[in-house]
């Protein structure tokens, strides 16, 4: 018997003696006795072997959905479970468990029946191209040609700025290194400088002949021709001294001093070094350097 052949009373035994068990029997000290029906539960087991026992209707907010002999029923689906964004589509009765669907502008994505989580349907900027169901997403309108477009225009303007940037960041890069190499430049030659400003100033002669010793004829000559002496001079000394380029060299350095006077010994050292023979000039600051230099 179910509930709806009892309505909302109870099945009480010897009820329906006539009738077999339709919902089938369960066995109980020795004794088969009827099942409940869906909607029912049991109250108290039969006392004459095939009869049905006490059944009553399932209280409100449980349900049995199949004939039974147990002692209560399945409590009834909630719909309002939190973030589930589930409705409730029928309500539950004694013989059938609450039915629930997603709420308005929500879809199920799961295969697995009764949904349990309904999804927010897609918003569709551009319009709709098939609607949301309660079992699909909505699907929207393709981005149009002046969409793509836009999206072309500002991909190009990005990779501009970007390209921009990079060569701005690359110049800054430059002007940075040349600003610096510009700093170390001038600080090298102010230690150059520095080390020019350290040769004494003395009178040359006395040492002339150990310092045309020191330079060479050709070094001297490349100093010569710094101070702009003339080509002339310079090849005279070679003419007077043809068999003896030492007494060459010592006649242009007399040349080269008588021309610088009394700085020539500072303004020696200082072309030495900017010709590139900076151990030539510190060997001529050790001959000026000697107790005897005045």
């Amino acid at each position: 018997q179910s509930v709806d052949e009892l309505g909302t009373s109870s099945s009480n035994e010897g009820q329906n003696r006539s009738q077999p068990c339709v919902d089938g029997t369960y066995e109980h000290e020795g004794r088969n006795c009827c099942l409940c029906g869906a909607g029912l539960h049991l109250k108290e087991h039969c006392t004459t072997n095939l009869q049905f026992g006490t059944c009553e209707t399932c209280p409100k907010e449980t349900y049995s959905i199949y004939p039974n002999n147990q002692k209560s029923c399945e409590p009834c689906t909630s719909c309002l479970q939190p973030n589930a964004n589930l409705e409730v589509e029928e309500p539950c009765t004694p013989a059938r468990d609450t039915r629930c669907r997603c709420k308005h502008n929500h879809y199920c994505s799961s295969d697995i029946k009764p949904c349990k989580i309904c999804n927010p349907c897609k918003v569709c900027a551009k319009g709709i191209k098939v609607d949301c169901t309660a079992n699909s997403d909505r699907v929207c309108n393709d981005k149009t040609e002046g969409d793509n477009k836009v999206a072309i225009i500002v991909g190009i303007i990005v990779i501009v700025v970007v390209i921009g940037l990079a060569i701005g960041l690359l110049l800054k890069r430059r002007r940075n290194r040349k600003r610096q190499h510009q700093v170390e430049l001038t600080d090298f030659n102010a230690a150059e400088q520095s080390q020019f400003l350290r040769a004494p100033v003395v009178d040359l002669q006395p040492h002339l002949p150990d310092i045309a010793e020191v330079i060479g004829w050709r070094d001297l000559e490349v100093v010569a021709i710094r101070s702009s002496i003339p080509n002339t001079a310079i090849e005279a000394c070679k003419i007077n001294h043809p068999h003896s380029i030492e007494e060459a060299t010592l006649e242009l350095l007399k040349i080269w001093v008588e021309k610088n006077g009394r700085e020539a010994s500072r303004n020696l050292v200082q072309i030495l070094q900017r010709s590139g023979k900076r151990d030539k000039a510190e060997k001529v600051m050790d001959i000026l350097s000697r107790p005897n230099a005045v």
